[in-house]
């Protein structure tokens, strides 16, 4: 069994047991979060597909770190003209261990 949920824009594919790396969420190491917006749940017997989310529809999860990713670099510069500029950036993210998903 496995779920499609939508959170902080993009789509992750949740199963329970399992980790996902998703946009950073408030709340604190330990506490439980539910995913309402589920767009497509795929049980043991018929798949249940969203229009674009499914009713009474719940993925629920704990959460395990928050944490920020490698350092990337940004470096613009416009040639002739003596302009360059050199940024880094981390994006925060937050680690949920999935421990149930509740169909209707």
């Amino acid at each position: 069994m496995y779920a499609i949920i939508e959170t902080g824009g993009k789509q992750y594919r949740a199963e329970p047991q399992g980790l996902l790396q998703i946009e950073t969420i408030e709340g604190d190491v330990g506490s439980i979060v539910e995913f309402n917006s589920v767009r497509f749940v795929q049980t043991d017997q018929d798949p249940i597909v969203g229009t674009p989310t499914i009713a009474q529809a719940v993925v629920k999860g704990e959460i395990v770190r928050h944490a920020r990713t490698r350092s990337i670099t940004v470096f613009k510069k416009k040639r002739r003209k003596g302009y360059r500029r050199t940024r880094g950036h981390r994006q925060g993210f937050t680690h949920v261990r999935i421990t149930e998903i509740v169909t209707p």
